[in-house]
């Protein structure tokens, strides 16, 4: 009997098997100030193609809790209630397809305002729709305008911007919300030291560190229903300490375990195990360069784990599982080049995949 594609039970929510979407941007929003934000029919069409693939988990891309909470003025933001219809497209597709609706709730921090990828993604003015970034310090992202330190006033509304925007995302029909503090994004900007100099509560020692974090989590929580779960994305290393000719004070696995700890008394039910993206490294090409610290991380406490990165085969996802390395796993290009990755794996496996009744002549 495969693991992959069995049930996992997550509060009151039952998640119909353990090969979910990863959040991928497709900045494909309109950055138009009418409609910035906002999804539209290639959103649509994306995501319910992966809820029919089969994936259990089908989760929207970093949704930002801000308008300057986005990566680029192409992503999709949750910050004002005329949003919520066009997100309720997304997750009643999503849902109709027998898949969970879930969706990442993101604040990039100074990382933001940034073009698309394709098309360079250089930092953007204000006559390009961009904006100034904001930031647990005044240390730049390699590359980009130093951000502006959030004041005492700034932290408290950037908490009750992800208790917002969870508030509409429920709304909307999602059933699962994920905190985004990973990558180089603003949560993640506290949690390090590399990019965290601050000298209030708010900085300083890991408890200082990881305060906007749990407020963030507390927030959300007291709006998310108790019979629902949150999920937390974090980077569990910032890939500095791996390296011996770096001796800067960064976010390391430790610190990951800890903050793990922490999250699930303060109501996180999973972490979403990634790596990287405060700074401009190297990272390993080895194929457990993320899944190794998910492992970890699965041993050293009790939280459950998802793993993400470079998971290709079906294979090597139900290893992860069988072996006890991770809960769940969340594959990210390889659900771009093959929607229906999930239902194939499926077949691969000996199991019964969730094709559509419409597709089963094609059989």
């Amino acid at each position: 009997m495969t693991t992959l594609f069995t049930p996992l039970q997550l509060r009151g929510l039952e998640i119909p098997n353990r090969a979910w979407m990863s959040p991928m941007c497709t900045y494909s929003a309109d950055a138009s100030p009418a409609t910035a934000g906002r999804p539209t029919d290639f959103h649509l069409a994306h995501y319910s193609a992966r809820a029919a693939g089969g994936a259990g988990l089908v989760m929207v891309e970093a949704t930002g809790v801000a308008a300057e909470g986005r990566i680029s003025p192409f992503d999709l933001g949750l910050w004002e209630d005329a949003q919520v219809p066009d997100f309720t497209r997304i997750a009643s597709a999503i849902r109709a397809q027998g898949a969970v609706a879930g969706v990442q709730l993101a604040h990039a921090g100074r990382k933001a305002s940034t073009g698309r990828p394709w098309e360079g993604g250089d930092w953007l003015g204000a006559d390009e729709y961009g904006w100034m970034p904001y930031g647990a310090s005044p240390v730049a992202f390699p590359g980009g305008p130093v951000p502006h330190e959030m004041s005492r006033e700034d932290l408290t509304a950037v908490v009750a911007s992800f208790a917002d925007a969870a508030r509409r995302a429920l709304e909307a029909g999602f059933q699962v919300a994920e905190i985004h503090a990973a990558h180089g994004y603003l949560l993640h900007s506290f949690l390090s030291p590399l990019t965290n100099h601050r000298t209030d509560e708010y900085g300083g020692d890991l408890t200082g560190r990881a305060r906007l974090v749990l407020e963030v989590i507390d927030a959300v929580r007291a709006v998310w229903p108790q019979d629902l779960p949150v999920l937390m994305r974090i980077s569990t290393t910032d890939w500095i300490e791996e390296n011996p000719e770096d001796a800067r004070e960064s976010w390391t696995y430790e610190q990951s375990a800890q903050l793990t700890a922490w999250a699930g008394e303060h109501g996180v039910d999973l972490v979403d195990a990634s790596s990287g993206g405060n700074d401009i490294v190297p990272i390993p090409h080895d194929v457990d360069y993320q899944t190794r610290y998910a492992a970890k991380l699965h041993r050293d406490t009790t939280l459950a784990v998802a793993a993400v990165g470079r998971v290709k085969e079906a294979a090597q996802a139900e290893e992860l599982l069988r072996s006890g390395q991770a809960d769940a796993v969340f594959v990210g290009r390889e659900m771009l080049r093959d929607p229906s990755w999930a239902n194939h794996a499926s077949r691969e496996l000996g199991a019964t995949p969730r094709f559509l009744e419409q597709y089963a002549y094609a059989l």
